[in-house]
């Protein structure tokens, strides 16, 4: 299961992928979606789907929700050991920095086999606190990330795709 953080579809909507261009590519989404392979945690979701663009109004059709957005709830006790990851003393201005990925990384956790975190956000090691990188986390956590183009290859996306 690729749990979707919400860089992924923005990334693609923004560029080689918008969903005027290449509907293809966000038919190939919900196929996978609807297969339990793709899912996004409703936290994340939500990211999206508040947005007002093209990419907000598609997340916001039942048709996206039904197949896309992870029905399992947040574990708090990954969530709480993801963001110690960030460090101690995290203040109110931190956690809203570093958002909603504690979810992300949470839902991928590494006592449920078979999960891998999609992020377009690079490993930049360096960071500390509110400034950590998703790849970086996980890593921590040893929860399974991979970055969009992976993806990509992993579930042999290709233009022209039909299900």
């Amino acid at each position: 299961m690729y749990l979707l953080d919400a860089s992924v579809l923005i990334v693609a909507h923004n560029t080689y992928y918008a969903i005027d261009r290449v509907p293809e590519f966000w038919n190939w989404l919900r196929h996978h979606g609807n297969n339990g392979e793709v899912v996004l945690p409703e936290e994340i979701y939500a990211e999206v789907e508040d947005g007002n663009d093209d990419l907000a109004a598609w997340m916001a059709e039942d048709e996206s929700k039904d197949c896309l957005k992870f029905g399992e709830e947040a574990d708090s006790a990954h969530v709480t050991h993801v963001l110690a990851q960030y460090g101690g003393n995290l203040s109110e201005d931190d956690l809203i920095k570093i958002g909603k990925d504690p979810f992300l990384i949470a839902a991928g956790y590494a006592d449920i086999p078979g999960r891998t975190v999609v992020t377009a956000e690079v490993s930049k090691p360096t960071r500390v606190g509110a400034n950590r990188h998703i790849p970086n986390v996980c890593d921590d956590c040893g929860v399974n990330w991979i970055n969009p183009i992976e993806f990509l290859r992993q579930l042999d996306f290709k233009t022209g795709w039909t299900p």
